[in-house]
This record gives structure tokens, C-alpha cells and sequence, in this order.
């Protein structure tokens, strides 16, 4: 094939399906500014609002090329939540000091550990999803899905002092409700019994009440499956049904040691 055609081909495509590698470039740097400018002392405040106020316009611009130049109300309404977004960050933080054994300091939760990372991203993210700005959100959870392997859609709402302890593996769909003081762990699945395109508007993901633990490869799923305040799902647990407040559930499996015989 020649040249010059396959240079045709490659635009034509490329018109049809439009993507920007600027916008997704452009946003992982925002992201990772923004949780700085929150975290690090070393980064100059000042300095990097006036930054995030610029890489954000641009980014707005890119993904809603029908408003570009316009102001960028979506942006004072972000930082007008900053100081309650604070508070809500410093309470999951603090949440993982007092649950996790190995935590030794608020500033180690800020600076080591993934779920809080995750948690923060999606926090921020969050605000924008509110305020109805098109994939910036998708693309800021997702580079915190990248950097920690904890994948939680802008979407799904998550109450106070929130809880993610090692994270890999961590799935949590768009519709998930998750009350205060819930814990889970590495491996757990918050999502959908079923994936169909026509179950786009309806709440496709579970609801988890307050003070509810899960542990490591618990998968619940199913819009209608609620679990009750102060339970505690075990590892590797399958549940597409509801159960109520104060419950204790366990997969249990049957393990069989064989001693050898010696010769």
C-alpha cells in the first residue's frame, strides 16, 4: 500500500472517532498537580491554583470544544468546594490511621498509601462529575486506576471516612452507594449482575449501609442489592441478594491436610 493512502485511510479514521491524546496528557498532569497542590508542602499554592486555572481551561476546551473561550464557571465552582472537600479527605485519612495497624502517621496515609490516593482522585473528580463536565472525570479516576489499581467510576457515591486498605483489584461501578465508615479490601467488587447498554439510566450497582466491613475478593452485585449497616462480608463471598443490619457473612470451603506417610 502506498504511502499517501494509508495516510488517507489513518485520517479518515481518525476523523470519525476523534480522540485527543492532549486531553488525556493534559489531564493526568491536572490530577496529579491538583492532589498536590492538597498534599505536598513543597509545592507553592499560590502558584499552582493560578496553573490548575490554566491546564483546566485548556482540558475543558478540548473536551467541550462548544463552549471553547466562554468562562470557566466550572472551575470557580470547584474551588468554592475546595474547603469542604479538605474536610471530607482529612477524614478518610484519618480513617485509615485508626483501622489500619501498620499506618503510623496521617502524613504516611497521605504519602504511601494507594487507597487514600485513589479515594483523594476520586473525591476530586467527583465535583466535576457534579457539575456536569463530560469525561475529565472518567479520565482523572482512571489515571488513579493506573497509578494504584483501585478502579472507582466519578459516578458511584461515597459517604465520610471511607476505608480502602491495599486496593489492588478494587472495582466500584458507577450507581454504587456507600454509606460512612465503610471498610474493604483488596480484590472486592462493587458491581452490576448484568451488563447491558439499555441498563444505562438505572441504579445497576449495590448499596452498602454505614459501618460495613469487606474483605479481601468479596464480590456483591445487582442495583437492588443492599447490605445492612454493621455487617461484615468475608473473603471471596458471591452475593446478588440482600441481607440486613448486624450480619456475618462467610465463605467457607472445606480444607483437608494429608499428612505423608513416612517410608
Amino acid at each position: 500500500m502506498r504511502r499517501e493512502e494509508l495516510i488517507d485511510i489513518i485520517n479518515k479514521e481518525k476523523r470519525e472517532i476523534y480522540i485527543s491524546a492532549t486531553l488525556k496528557r493534559e489531564s493526568q498532569y491536572f490530577t496529579e498537580l491538583l492532589f498536590n497542590t492538597f498534599f505536598d508542602s513543597e509545592t507553592d499554592t499560590e502558584k499552582a491554583l493560578i496553573e490548575l486555572a490554566a491546564v483546566f481551561l485548556k482540558i475543558r476546551d478540548l473536551a467541550c470544544p462548544e463552549i471553547k473561550g466562554k468562562p470557566c464557571k466550572t472551575w470557580d465552582d470547584f474551588t468554592e468546594a475546595i474547603p469542604d472537600l479538605f474536610c471530607r479527605l482529612k477524614k478518610d485519612a484519618i480513617a485509615i490511621l485508626k483501622n489500619d495497624p501498620a499506618a503510623q502517621s496521617v502524613n504516611e496515609v497521605y504519602l504511601a498509601y494507594p487507597g487514600f490516593y485513589a479515594i483523594a482522585v476520586y473525591r476530586m473528580a467527583r465535583e466535576f462529575y457534579n457539575l456536569g463536565l463530560p469525561l475529565i472525570p472518567r479520565l482523572m479516576t482512571e489515571f488513579a486506576h493506573q497509578k494504584t489499581g483501585i478502579d472507582i467510576h466519578p459516578g458511584a457515591t461515597i459517604g465520610e471516612s471511607f476505608f480502602i486498605d491495599h486496593g489492588t483489584g478494587v472495582v466500584i461501578g458507577e450507581t454504587t452507594v456507600i454509606k460512612d465508615h465503610v471498610k474493604i479490601y483488596q480484590g472486592v467488587t462493587l458491581g452490576a449482575l448484568s451488563v447491558k447498554k439499555e441498563y444505562k439510566n438505572t441504579k445497576r450497582h449495590p448499596t452498602i449501609e454505614e459501618n460495613v466491613t469487606i474483605y479481601a475478593n468479596a464480590t456483591i452485585l445487582g442495583g437492588k442489592t443492599t447490605i445492612g449497616k454493621n455487617s461484615i462480608i468475608g473473603g471471596n463471598s458471591w452475593l446478588t441478594n440482600s441481607i440486613p443490619g448486624n450480619s456475618i457473612v462467610n465463605n467457607t470451603s472445606k480444607v483437608e491436610i494429608i499428612a505423608k506417610k513416612h517410608d
